[in-house]
Order: structure tokens, then C-alpha cells, then sequence
């Protein structure tokens, strides 16, 4: 659980990209934060261990990759926002049902 004094990831910071209609992928979509949005919060949050989405859908089973991709998609089962579905299209979900 994050202290108190913990930094929030709002998109007010500039740390996401805008939400577009349809179904495009990544920063386009708004499906989470861009690698520049996630180095402005690593500078902005000295320390921090954030990390850009695990977006190659062909990654190796077994791999810190593949877990931490799963483990995304295990616990944004029920985002059904729009910002949500992107994040989870991004992370190639649809591979772990």
C-alpha cells in the first residue's frame, strides 16, 4: 500500500496520453503511460521502479517479462473504461484469458 506522501500518476502531470475513439494501440489509444511520460515521472520521482508496458505480444513464456505481463492482465480483468480496454489491448491481454 503506497504511504501517504506517495506521488500519484495523475494525468493532469502530463504523464499520459489523451484518450482516442476506436481501437488503436498505446499512446495513441491512451492505453497507459508513454516511455516519455514514465521517464518525466522516474525523474520527477527519484527512486521510483515504474516501468513502460510489456507490449511484445510474442514474448517467451517463463520470462520477468511474460510474468509481469500476466500478472498486468490478471488484475485489469475488470477495467471495462475506455482508457482500460486500450491499456489491456496494449498489453496484449487477449494472449492470457
Amino acid at each position: 500500500m503506497p504511504s501517504k506522501n506517495a506521488p500519484s500518476r495523475k494525468k493532469s502531470l502530463g504523464y499520459y496520453a489523451p484518450v482516442k475513439k476506436g481501437r488503436g494501440e498505446g499512446k495513441k489509444a491512451g492505453g497507459g503511460m508513454t516511455a516519455k511520460g514514465v521517464a518525466k515521472y522516474r525523474r520527477d520521482n527519484p527512486g521510483s521502479k515504474l516501468k513502460t508496458a510489456v507490449t511484445n505480444c510474442k514474448v517467451k513464456a517463463g520470462t520477468k517479462a511474460y510474468k509481469r505481463q500476466k500478472a498486468f492482465c490478471s488484475r485489469s480483468k475488470s477495467w471495462t473504461g475506455e482508457r482500460g480496454k486500450a491499456a489491456r489491448r496494449k498489453w496484449c491481454c487477449s494472449r492470457h484469458r
